[in-house]
């Protein structure tokens, strides 16, 4: 699979844009074909809003829907608490101890199973592996290990070894983002995975898959893991329009238990009417993608300046009424992992005029080419605003998402992209929320924004230093440098970090939390 389609697959799947795909789910089964909400304590019925119609791959898919849903169907070596990523053995018997070392071994918990009735074996593992390490394959996965981890070979049925390049101290973190799938199902069969095909080793098995409608699930009885599925049924509904998704968790005997991507300006109503609504802080952004081949935007004071000149505040009222933090540094401020940068982009239009001078550039005209999401069209016009009020003639062009992508897969010019993402589904430790967006691999650094140059290398190799960096203290403070120089050259860069809001029915189910990324979590959830 190319490097465009991997990072479209990226993109399209945080938006909800869709590729229609076959309901066929193979030895997974049929399900009921009703929509109608649970009707019994053994039952729960949730709403997602984004659609269920992309990539069901687990090493491949961004698909909000689907992330979420691979959490309960599918299991990695080492789980994680879905906010703080606390590591707990998952197919593995046991973590490893010692994560100075070069190798760690897993054993595989005794009588693991996947859904239909077969063993899981070491053979699993490394053809997992083999494929998330493979440079041919190059899945969206794979940068987050081609850095530490050189293979994982088979010791006998049960244990496997990962061989590092180096130690890497996120290793149980990162472990966390690799599901391991069946060799006998999908070894040269990828295609099924893409269309819906799920078969894990989860507590729960998907049983139906209607696209741009709902996917069903149900308990799998032969699970032996850590977190044993309390429904013996789930149904999630895909609904993307956000009043319809409201209507699903309002009034006095709602529809579902739990529904999340809840807009800020309905909190108060849900409130109102005794269901429980929280938001939480994470790594949902609205960012800026410049081009640096498209003159004056290789400059760095370019960049600077288009940034000192947005109201980061004001957008976060205005655009996310309320919902967010500006951005300070590339990650959220409000996340433990983060520092403070170099650069902070508080809003300073003088500073932005001082650095267009210094950069020799006047009579600025700009084309903002933008995703049409409703978040998106607020917050662009707050960036507009400042641009123009600087004197930087600004255009602004909505897309949808999926054609956008395209055309920059199709390597058509552009100036500036804004544009919102979520690297949060995957981990929240420093190295993974910024190799996301800047990796020798990444079509958004390499192809999008054109920025190969010695500035990039030297960001890359200062990257990989601080994350092979095993004394925590010279960690953090190489991590440091890191945004200092990620806000110096502000190629990607965010400007606000959204909040993101999930409502539930606390009569009918316990065991929820908001969380900073899309999707919901409920491997943990009981009813009341």
């Amino acid at each position: 699979m190319s490097l465009s389609r991997r990072d479209m697959l990226r993109f399209t799947g945080l938006a909800g844009a869709a590729a229609a795909f076959s309901a066929g789910l193979g030895a997974c089964g049929a399900g009921p074909a009703s929509t109608n909400k649970a009707a019994s304590a053994d039952s729960v019925t949730a709403v997602l809003g984004y659609g269920n119609n992309q990539t069901w791959d687990p090493l491949q898919t961004a698909s909000a829907f689907a992330m979420a849903g691979i959490l309960h169907a599918y299991e990695s070596l080492v789980e994680g608490d879905p906010i703080t990523r606390e590591p707990f053995p998952g197919l593995a018997k046991a973590l490893p101890t010692d994560l100075t070392a070069t190798t760690l071994r897993f054993e595989l918990r005794d009588g693991a199973k996947w859904h239909d009735g077969q063993p899981v074996t070491a053979d699993d593992v490394v053809f997992t592996y083999a494929r998330a390490l493979s440079t041919t394959e190059n899945v969206l996965v794979h940068s987050f290990f081609d850095h530490w981890l050189g293979e994982v070979r088979k010791l006998d049925e049960k244990s496997v070894e990962f061989v590092l390049k180096a130690p890497f101290p996120y290793a149980l973190q990162r472990i966390q983002t690799c599901k391991i799938v069946p060799k006998h199902v999908f070894d040269g069969k990828w295609a099924d995975a893409v269309a819906g095909k799920v078969v894990g080793s989860g507590p729960y098995k998907v049983t139906e898959q209607a696209p741009l409608s709902h996917t069903s699930f149900e308990r799998f009885e032969e699970y032996n893991g850590p977190r044993p599925a309390a429904y013996r049924k789930m149904l999630w509904k895909s609904i993307v329009d956000a009043a319809p998704r409201v209507a699903a968790i309002s009034g006095a005997r709602p529809e579902a238990q739990i529904v999340e991507n809840i807009p800020p300006a309905n909190a108060d109503q849900l409130r109102k009417a005794g269901r429980t609504v929280e938001f939480a802080d994470g790594g949902n952004n609205l960012f800026l993608l410049f081009n640096t081949a498209h003159a004056p935007f290789g400059d760095k004071l370019v960049r600077q300046a288009l940034h000192y000149a947005i109201d980061g505040r004001k957008m976060v009222d205005v655009g996310l009424k309320g919902a967010g933090t500006p951005a300070t540094s590339f990650i959220n401020p409000k996340l433990p992992s983060s520092q403070p940068a170099a650069n902070s982009f508080g809003y300073d239009p003088a500073k932005a005029k001082d650095l267009l001078r210094q950069a020799g550039v006047s009579g600025l005209k700009v084309t903002l080419s933008t995703t049409n999401t409703s978040l998106v069209a607020d917050c662009v016009k707050v960036i507009k605003e400042g641009w123009d009020a600087i004197g930087v003639e600004t255009t602004l062009d909505s897309q949808d998402t999926k054609a956008l992508f395209s055309k920059l897969d199709a390597g058509n010019d552009f100036q500036v992209v804004a544009t919102t993402n979520n690297p949060m589904q995957f981990g929240n430790d420093p190295d993974l929320l910024v190799r996301y967006y800047y990796a020798s691999t990444s079509t958004l650094m390499t192809k999008y924004a054109r920025w190969t140059n010695a500035d990039a290398q030297a960001l890359l190799q200062l990257q990989d230093k601080a994350a092979l960096e095993t004394d925590e203290a010279k960690r953090k403070q190489l991590t440091r440098q890191l945004l200092d120089l990620i806000s110096e050259q502000a190629v990607i860069y965010p400007v606000v970090f959204t909040q993101l809001g999930t409502a539930w029915d606390a009569k009918a189910i316990s065991g929820v939390r908001a969380q900073g990324y899309p999707g919901i979590y409920l491997n943990q959830a009981k009813p009341v």
